[in-house]
């Protein structure tokens, strides 16, 4: 008997969702849904920060954290603007994400694809599956802005005997997936990241959809954009546009999860390749690919593709700045101030790559409060030294 099954019949009967090691931390990742569960306290984000180590692990070196780019951006060899030159059908993007993922299980690469499809019932709702058909993949396409238990199906994966899997996953599931990398027993394992903050339960985001959207019921998904604005497409296909500064604050600070607000892994350190948005120009998506592996992964598709180097403009600080007593205090301004502030932000804030440090500085010193305040035993050792340094630039209230 392996020591997976031995861990699996002493965690079986507390199964699922019964267990949570990190309590209220807890991402809902789906490990502790699994006999992987007896590896939780070294895997889990929340319970042992190890980015260093798993950093090593799986590019063959850390972050060079005197290398601008890569104490934000995390380890890479490459970077650029990407769109689909055929975008998919119905995908929240141009469909990158879905592309490499079929590729990659088309031509033989991979034996299966851990993606998320949404239940029947609820298309917010997310469903973990492996994927092993185009048809599962793209069912799959579109965020789900919940919090997931992607590796819910590791058992599933272990039970299938399949040695070549694609994980498409965030931050707090991939620092745990490359924890029991080497207990899954596969041949080759190969990630596709995107970025990810602020997640919420169902019941928050639907909180989120009441308080901020003109017709919650219709919403077929939503983005924070570069241009300071919420977006929300609706069923008919039309696009709202909330500008950021009209969020109800006062109303959501405490919406979303703990664990994402506990997170300093936006970017997503650990997957082979990030595919996002937050770097690239309006309409286009942001590649960060990180090893050969991620490599691999790209140029499958980079026929598909149209590129163009990445961008920097504008100074994010003054906005950081001034954003962190705003959010602090939950400050929500009238909806003809918003809009205008907005406007204004978008003609001269930062952009390209400068808004994507932006976002990540506004998320780390929001973050870094968080844990101090709430969990001060974890700070020193939870918080990695890249985000240590970029919350140093900014005055932060007690």
């Amino acid at each position: 008997m392996t020591l997976a099954q031995s861990a699996h019949k002493k965690a079986k009967a507390l199964r699922p969702g019964a267990r949570r090691p990190a309590k209220e931390l807890c991402s809902e990742c789906g490990l502790c849904d699994t006999y992987y569960i007896h590896y939780v306290k070294e895997a889990c984000a929340f319970l042992n920060q190890q980015f260093p180590e798993l950093e090593t692990q799986t590019h063959g070196r850390d972050r060079d954290l005197d290398e601008p780019l890569e104490q934000y951006f995390g380890v890479h060899h490459d970077m650029m603007a990407a769109r689909k030159l055929e975008p998919i059908e119905g995908a929240q993007w141009t469909g990158i994400v879905s592309s490499i993922a079929i590729a990659m299980l088309t031509q033989g690469h991979v034996e299966g694809v851990v993606c998320v499809q949404n239940t029947e019932e609820d298309r917010f709702q997310p469903k973990p599956v492996i994927a092993t058909t185009p048809e599962e993949i793209l069912a799959a396409r579109v965020n789900k802005p919940t919090l997931s238990p992607n590796l819910s199906v590791l058992e599933q994966v272990e039970q299938s005997g399949m040695k070549r899997l694609l994980v498409i996953g965030v931050g707090c599931q991939i620092q745990a997936l490359r924890a029991v990398e080497k207990e899954l027993g596969l041949e080759k394992l190969y990630v596709l990241g995107t970025p990810c903050v602020d997640n919420v339960t169902r019941t928050g985001l639907q909180k989120f959809l009441e308080t901020t959207s003109r017709s919650p019921e219709t919403v077929v998904h939503y983005e924070f954009m570069q241009d300071f604005r919420v977006h929300f497409k609706h069923e008919d296909g039309s696009i709202e546009k909330v500008p950021f500064f009209g969020l109800k604050t006062n109303q959501l600070k405490d919406v979303f999860a703990p664990s994402c607000m506990s997170c300093f892994d936006y970017v997503n350190g650990l997957a082979d390749i990030v595919v996002g948005y937050m770097g690239a120009p309006f309409g286009w998506q942001w590649i960060t690919v990180r090893n050969e592996r991620g490599q691999e992964m790209l140029d499958i598709v980079m026929d598909q593709l149209e590129t163009q180097p990445v961008d920097s403009k504008g100074d994010r600080h003054a906005a950081v700045q001034q954003s962190i007593p705003a959010y602090d205090k939950g400050v929500t301004l009238p909806m003809w101030a918003a809009q205008l502030m907005g406007v204004v932000i978008e003609r001269v804030g930062p952009k390209g790559l400068e808004y994507a440090r932006f976002s990540i500085d506004s998320h780390f010193t929001r973050n870094y409060l968080y844990v101090k305040r709430n969990h001060p035993e974890k700070l020193e050792e939870h918080v990695p030294e890249f985000a240590k340094r970029i919350v140093g630039q900014y005055k932060l209230p007690e």
